[in-house]
């Protein structure tokens, strides 16, 4: 398996240093997932506010009084579960905006669906990204350039001009961007989550995350 360095580098990302943003064990409150194991949690530094990221998939309310952000990878299976809770979650809460954000760290193929995630929202849209979002985890099976362009096409979009935008300049850019940040603030957990000013390692569980 390659490592995240390795993975990293093919979007152009720089050497990262360690613990840039913070402490690991830093603890910013007392919080408990749903089989009651702590949750590690911290500040994040006004800098490193993830609202600032380009390519973020949005869904749910257009002005929500609560933003969320996830930090996931299409090979995550906590991931995968999460997915599905969020979309229970984002039907039950209507003042809920929920915002995707690519941390491709777990293999090449990682990279490859972030690619096309990307090239999908650049040329159809949040909600059409959104629902390729959902029908990637919804698949079973490693999800690479070949299974993401695989739904691309089951969606009846044009995988071609879908790959070729996921091979531009602008989408490596875009992705930099997010993995640096994600690096920056210790996200070595996917999912993690960033929830008015704190940052969350790991999947709570989804009454843990409600609370």
């Amino acid at each position: 398996m390659r490592t995240r360095r390795q993975a990293l580098s093919l979007i152009g990302a720089l050497p990262l240093i360690a613990g840039a943003a913070r402490g690991q064990e830093e603890q910013e409150y007392s919080l408990r997932g749903d089989d009651g194991a702590a949750i590690r949690n911290f500040r994040i530094p006004a800098e490193l506010d993830p609202a600032t990221l380009p390519g973020i998939v949005w869904s749910g309310a257009r002005a929500g009084d609560v933003v969320l952000y996830e930090f996931f990878d299409y090979n995550c299976g906590f991931c995968r579960k999460a997915a599905r809770d969020l979309d229970e979650i984002l039907g039950d809460d209507k003042n809920l905006r929920l915002g995707l954000i690519n941390n491709a760290i777990l293999s090449i193929g990682s990279v490859q669906a972030a690619k096309v995630q990307q090239a999908v929202l650049r040329l159809h849209g949040p909600r059409v990204a959104s629902e390729f979002h959902a029908r990637m985890f919804g698949r079973r099976g490693q999800g690479d350039g070949a299974s993401a362009l695989a739904v691309v096409r089951d969606m009846g979009l044009d995988p071609k001009k879908v790959e070729e935008s996921g091979d531009s300049p602008a989408v490596t850019a875009v992705l930099t961007r997010q993995a640096k940040l994600a690096a920056s603030l210790g996200m070595e957990m996917t999912p993690s989550f960033a929830i008015a000013g704190v940052g969350l390692l790991g999947w709570p569980g989804k009454t843990a995350l409600q609370g």
